[in-house]
């Protein structure tokens, strides 16, 4: 009996220590690096325990939505990957949208401008390098990921157009024999076709029809959102008490998201959690309202904090260019992460790394005091930043390669090569080897003085100057070019 009792009495210990490191795992989840957590009946949490403790068998759907303005993952967006990872190592699927639709809309940037309009073709190309890089942080097993685009359902079938005379094949069954007939894509019938094969949400779901948004959907929608909900949204006011222009395509934007949620609820059973920056916040709560008018569950919702930009003054962008792409070279991706002014240093220890809070408290305390060289910290930072992209090795590599050029003034050993012919143009030099992206960012740069020579001056603000001999090239902190010149 006395072994029994023993047996039982640990037994029940082990499963007290394992019920509180749950409920441990699953607070640091819901709370840590969240600026806020809105989930009013506590349907979201009492299904994340269950499936926690495996008493809940079916699939918890998580949303992160993106448009693909640009081609490169930044560690802003990082901050809402690195919680989507937790969340899948909870037994969660994330639901990684792509807003190819959406992004020709286009929804406020923030800073009271009307995004640019960008063409399909560079939508297409964004959009494949961003499913590329999640991969870097996020699981990409079926089981815990899928990824979609919104035009999926927002494109009809009279939306699709292919080249004069291109033609579909079809199988159909005619008097018992099977009859292949060639359709003009261009008709009803070809477009049908087409519009049928490519829909992501059939492979995801084959059990289900293939949802739609038509312009009569969008209007049911519209009449059951009022005016005044949708103006209440802090850009939007800002905009018109300065006396700013405020177009419907943006006010639209909201209700669009919102729809995305519904209709991924459909295709995959549910849509519980919506995850994105505070910004975002206005519109994954607007998201709610469209799931309850169309008689769906709702999704909480989560925001974490807006990671700043390289300069410290706006949040990360890649319209600023102000940001540091997961997928920068090691040295880059160090460089950019010194170029942090101090202001920064505890809040990209808080959103960039896996220091534990005990640490960040340490180094916010000894920083306020003054009692650590920032230099010293920032090191730290960026070694583990790098490492967390590149691995240790390559963040070692990053730290000396950053003390040999920036110290002592020094080319990068792999610092790119060009050959030039003698006389070219300066700028169409950078523009080729992608060194600056337009003639437009090489005038602003070098009449700002930002382009140089390595070990030598800046060079003159004229932006029609020719190189006549080889150069190492300084642009910016971060990049440099070698220029052999034939």
């Amino acid at each position: 009996m006395k072994v029994t009792r023993i047996t039982n009495s640990v037994f029940y210990v082990t499963l007290l220590i394992m019920s509180e490191n749950i409920d441990a795992k699953i607070n640091a989840v819901l709370r840590r690096g969240v600026a806020e957590f809105i989930d009013p009946e506590g349907k979201f949490s009492e299904k994340l325990m269950k499936k926690v403790r495996g008493e809940y068998e079916g699939d918890i759907v998580i949303k992160h939505g993106v448009d693909p303005t640009r081609p490169d993952i930044h560690l802003g967006h990082a901050v809402v990957l690195r919680k989507l990872r937790a969340f899948q190592e909870l037994g969660c699927k994330v639901i990684f949208l792509i807003g190819d639709y959406t992004t020709q809309i286009g929804d406020p940037t923030g800073k009271s401008k009307v995004r640019p309009e960008l063409e399909q073709k560079e939508i297409e190309e964004n959009m494949k390098t961003y499913v590329d890089q999640v991969g870097k942080i996020l699981l990409t097993d079926k089981k815990v990921f899928s990824w979609i685009r919104n035009s999926d359902w927002f494109t009809a079938i009279t939306d699709l157009g292919f080249p004069s005379g291109h033609t579909v094949s079809l199988n159909i069954n005619q008097d018992g024999k099977q009859v292949t007939i060639n359709y003009d894509a261009n008709s009803f019938p070809g477009k049908a076709a087409v519009f049928e094969k490519t829909r992501m949400q059939a492979k995801e779901n084959p059990d289900k029809g293939v949802a739609v948004i038509t312009l009569r959907g969008f209007l049911w929608t519209l009449r059951r959102v009022s005016h005044s909900r949708l103006i209440a949204r802090d850009m939007f006011q800002e905009r018109i008490n300065k006396g700013e222009e405020l177009y419907m395509h943006e006010m639209m934007y909201p209700v669009l998201q919102g729809i995305d949620s519904y209709v991924l609820s459909k295709i995959y059973g549910s849509c519980d959690l919506e995850i994105g920056g505070t910004d975002q916040t206005f519109n994954m709560l607007f998201g709610r309202d469209v799931m309850k008018i169309n008689g769906v569950a709702e999704q909480a919702v989560m925001t974490v904090p807006l990671l700043s930009g390289i300069s410290g003054d706006e949040k990360m962008s890649k319209s600023a260019d102000n940001y540091i792409a997961i997928t920068d070279s090691p040295e880059d991706m160090y460089g950019k992460t010194m170029s942090l002014p101090d202001s920064s240093i505890v809040s990209y220890f808080a959103l960039t790394t896996y220091a534990s809070d005990e640490e960040r408290e340490e180094i916010k305390v000894k920083l306020e005091k003054g009692s650590v060289n920032p230099k010293e910290i920032k090191m730290r930072l960026a070694r583990e930043i790098v490492a967390s992209y590149h691995g240790e090795e390559k963040a070692e590599g990053a730290e000396k390669a950053f003390e040999e050029t920036f110290r002592a003034g020094k080319m990068p050993e792999n610092a790119p090569e060009t050959v030039a012919q003698n006389g070219s143009s300066l700028a169409d030099i950078l523009i080729a080897s992608g060194t600056v992206e337009s003639k437009t960012e090489f005038r602003r740069l070098i009449e700002k003085g930002a382009i140089s020579v390595v070990g030598g001056e800046k060079l003159p603000p004229d932006p029609k100057i020719t190189v006549t001999n080889d150069m190492d090239i300084r642009v910016g902190k971060h990049r440099f070019i070698r220029i052999k010149v034939k």
